[in-house]
């Protein structure tokens, strides 16, 4: 019975809803692709070369760091400089992971292709759906949104410069699409916390640098959220004293 019962839960581990992932990622497909088209045509106006623009969508696969990658390889900066930069920018997705481990499939090729494709987009589906849903999901819902990505940025090296000229400021598209994200986010939980430490670290950072900006703001936001963490945890320690 025992045998039975855990053969049964590895089948179910093993399947994945793809036609439901598929109709989940469609919100993001929007998304994805006038902003991954703007990314496309602004890797052709920066010259980089149309297999390096296709890989970065690939290899990469994030959208604010990939926009951010434009200027510094236009520029031949070093890779250690350009690792750094993308670093700082993706350094959000560590936390992305936390509350979706247990949904994660068990295999570890698609575990690690999981992970490493949890963008914010996937990770705003993911967790808007019901927890019995997500482990079905997440490896359709990450495959199909990175195909979208990808065939937006192949779309826009194949239109080339010719958009740019006719629609200029087509970088403002990423932006565009995490504000509608955010405020999707605040709609769902109705929390000022999270957008008050966001407005605080950018105030506070640009009072001291311009070069850094986002790592600094990053990294005071990570304070603030320990801080904020430790006195909630003192806080319901002295209560439970107090009863």
């Amino acid at each position: 019975m025992t045998t039975h019962s855990n053969e049964l839960s590895h089948q179910q581990e093993r399947t994945h809803d793809w036609a439901e992932g598929f109709k989940k990622s469609l919100p993001v497909a929007m998304g994805y692709l006038p902003a991954g088209i703007a990314f496309g045509v602004l890797a052709q106006v920066a010259g980089i070369p149309v297999w390096a623009t296709v890989m970065l969508s690939i290899v990469l696969y994030a959208g604010a760091a990939q926009y951010a990658c434009l200027p510094m390889l236009s520029a031949g900066l070093p890779i250690g400089n350009i690792a750094t930069n993308i670093a700082a920018i993706n350094l959000r997705h560590v936390f992305y992971g936390i509350p979706l481990l247990q949904y994660l499939p068990k295999h570890k090729l698609a575990k690690t292709y999981c992970l490493f494709a949890l963008t914010d987009e996937t990770f705003s589906v993911m967790t808007s759906l019901p927890n019995e849903a997500r482990q079905a999901l997440i490896l359709p819902i990450s495959l199909f949104n990175q195909s979208w990505w990808v065939l937006a940025s192949a779309i826009g090296v194949m239109i080339g410069s010719t958009l740019s000229d006719l629609i200029p400021h087509l970088d403002f598209a990423l932006v565009c699409l995490f504000a509608i994200l955010a405020y999707e986010q605040f709609q769902s939980i109705q929390r000022y916390f999270p957008i008050g430490i966001a407005v605080i670290g950018l105030v506070i950072a640009s009072l001291f640098t311009s070069d850094w900006l986002l790592l600094v703001a990053i990294t005071i936001c990570m304070l603030m959220i320990l801080v904020r963490g430790f006195w909630m945890q003192r806080h319901e320690i002295g209560e439970s004293y107090d009863q």
